[in-house]
């Protein structure tokens, strides 16, 4: 029988081979347990919490920004819920097929949202992208009823921002816009994160800090499709504080409506206190547009066309007032002593200065005129004596102390000083001394002045409420949900002007004289059983040779017509309401502009006080 011992050389080679088998065994399954003992002890709730955070999301709550009211709390601006498409490109099987899905529910841009998809699944892949905002209900609905059918897919509600009545008063309550990298680093705005809006202009600009509330989030278990199952915990949003206007509503409509389809501005304000009742600018323009969003075409239209329509005209748009800058002349002259009430002057329809003739606008000319009748008729020619009497630097002096060549100090945004010329700024400016002339053209609101529709609201009211020059105000209260006050409006006194009360008295009654008198320029202001005071402005735009020019050639340009002022006080013993109106290239103000004035009058004072 044959032995079946092994070679010695063979046994040995085969339990050299037997224990380099088991060292590599145990080399493997010592391999293994390290990798078990670094994932399970060392990185053991590293890996746990990465295990929870694709079962468990943090969920972000904006909050609900404040509402903003009119004067007796007719809401102007709320939010309501929009309905966003967003998607967690982690849970995304196969992005075309859900794309095509998605094609087939609603109107959606594939080429974008294939786009953002691909961008987030090479950068946070968990993190929701947003695909559309503001989705339509229709689409909603498709959505939710195909929601099986498209994994990944979430649908995500906000509130947005919502301009009730569209145009009305956008320039005033201003918009939202995204937050741009340089804000965000600036650390004015706490609590807020790219692509968070925030308000750029207006009231949303000056209350945001009150208006934006604070965020919330929730901590929500999901399951394999990304559906919610519970929440975990909850931190509510704090809603932001609401603004309650000094703004009514009714006469804010009113203003806007009578500037339909022209160019101008209308300011309405309480010339016992500053509040303002109504401020409209024409052009305007929705402000839900920059909610909502719009197409290149109409935002160049907006930035670029000539009508300019985000241009707060009322508080940027600066202009020669005419002969409303007559009330300076007349209470710098009373005050000054250099003319009297009583005391005559001839007009015959020119005035001669060197080689310079100047005209009144009534070609033959007035006769002899006093102070009262110089204001109701408004003669050009006894205001051309008593500049050159008083001299352009102390008609500048009192301007300025009536309010004008200044910014009010309304806070909305890019308001305009105007300019009111004295001899040291036009050596400075020009380099050349003030001239004769100018004195003359600057005592009818011509030459070098330029004045806002703001600042004729303020400078009027401070003539007939006794000389007070008050800070215009826009904001009555800024409250907190639970009731607690961040503001409250106070009338805030700039300045009283330092002119005799009964020179005020004199100017007063001519004003009123000018509307209810048959020969007053402001006729078309008159009401049946309300007292109105006011003053007329016709401001040229071009020089007198150019206007007759065009005249010659048939009807003037619309470029090249004179803008049209007309500011009214009324009731004129005991104002209630001051209205400031301006057309550009309106023509007379007179015809164009005193209209408008009696139609906000008669609307705000025929409603009983108490409302």
């Amino acid at each position: 029988m044959k032995s079946s011992n092994f070679d010695p050389i063979t046994q040995d080679l085969f339990e050299k081979q037997l224990k380099i088998a088991m060292v590599f065994v145990l080399v493997i399954f010592g391999v293994i347990f390290l990798r078990l003992w670094f994932l399970q002890i060392v990185n053991g709730s590293f890996y746990r919490a990465k295990s929870e955070n694709n079962r468990i999301r943090l969920q972000s709550m904006p909050s609900f920004r404040g509402v903003i009211r009119d004067r007796s709390g007719k809401i102007l601006v709320d939010n309501r819920p929009s309905y966003d498409l967003c998607v967690i490109p982690e849970e995304i099987h196969d992005a075309g097929t859900l794309l095509n899905r998605l094609a087939a529910l609603g109107d959606f841009d594939m080429t974008s949202m294939r786009t953002k998809i691909r961008q987030a699944a090479s950068g946070y892949p968990f993190k929701p992208v947003c695909l559309k905002k503001d989705i339509s209900r229709e689409e909603l609905a498709m959505l939710e009823t195909r929601r099986f059918d498209l994994p990944g897919v979430m649908i995500t509600v906000r509130p947005q921002r919502t301009y009730f009545y569209g145009a009305l008063a956008g320039h005033l309550l201003g918009y939202l816009g995204e937050i741009s990298e340089k804000q965000l680093k600036s650390g004015a705005f706490p609590d807020t994160r790219s692509g968070d809006l925030i308000g750029k202009t207006g009231i949303e600009r000056k209350w945001q800090k009150s208006l934006k509330g604070g965020r919330g989030g929730e901590q929500v278990e999901v399951d394999a499709a990304g559906r919610r199952i519970k929440v975990i915990s909850r931190s509510p949003p704090i809603s932001g504080a609401d603004v309650c206007l000094t703004v009514d509503r009714e006469l804010q409509m009113l203003a806007e409506k009578a500037l339909e389809g022209k160019h101008g501005a209308v300011v309405a304000m309480d010339p016992r206190n500053g509040q303002i009742l109504a401020l409209a600018s024409s052009p305007s323009f929705d402000p839900n547009l920059f909610i909502t969003g719009f197409d290149e075409k109409t935002w160049k239209n907006m930035v670029s066309s000539g009508d300019h329509p985000l241009n707060n005209r009322a508080l940027t748009g600066q202009y020669p007032p005419g002969s409303i800058f007559k009330i300076v002349v007349a209470l710098a002259g009373l005050q000054e002593g250099v003319i009297t009430p009583d005391e005559t002057l001839f007009c015959n329809g020119q005035y001669s200065l060197g080689r310079g003739k100047y005209r009144c606008w009534k070609r033959w000319g007035h006769g002899k005129v006093n102070l009262n009748r110089a204001l109701v008729e408004s003669c050009d020619i006894y205001f051309y004596h008593l500049g050159m009497r008083l001299g352009v630097d102390r008609i500048a002096r009192y301007a300025r102390q009536l309010g004008l060549g200044q910014k009010t100090g309304l806070d909305l945004g890019n308001e305009k000083a105007g300019l009111i010329p004295t001899t040291e700024w036009k050596k400075k400016r020009w380099g050349v001394p003030w001239q004769g002339g100018e004195t003359v053209s600057t005592a009818i609101g011509q030459s070098f002045v330029l004045v806002t529709p703001l600042q004729i609201a303020t400078f009027a009211s401070a003539v007939f409420n006794g000389g007070h020059v008050y800070r215009p105000q826009l904001t009555q209260w800024v409250r907190k949900p639970g009731g607690e006050n961040i503001f409250e409006f106070k009338p805030q006194l700039i300045r009283d002007v330092g002119i005799k009360p009964e020179y005020l008295e004199l100017v007063k009654k001519a004003l009123a004289g000018a509307v209810n008198n048959s020969h007053g320029t402001g006729t078309k202001a008159k009401l049946p059983d309300i007292t109105v005071a006011g003053k007329t402005g016709t401001a040229q735009v071009v020089n007198l040779k150019k206007e007759k020019d065009a005249k010659a050639k048939g009807e003037i340009p619309w470029k090249y017509r004179d803008h049209a002022w007309f500011v009214a006080v009324a009731p004129a013993d005991a104002p209630r309401i001051t209205v400031s109106v301006l057309i550009e290239h309106g023509g007379h103000g007179g015809s164009a502009s005193a209209p408008i004035a009696k139609k906000l009058i008669e609307a705000y004072l025929r409603v009983p006080v108490d409302s």
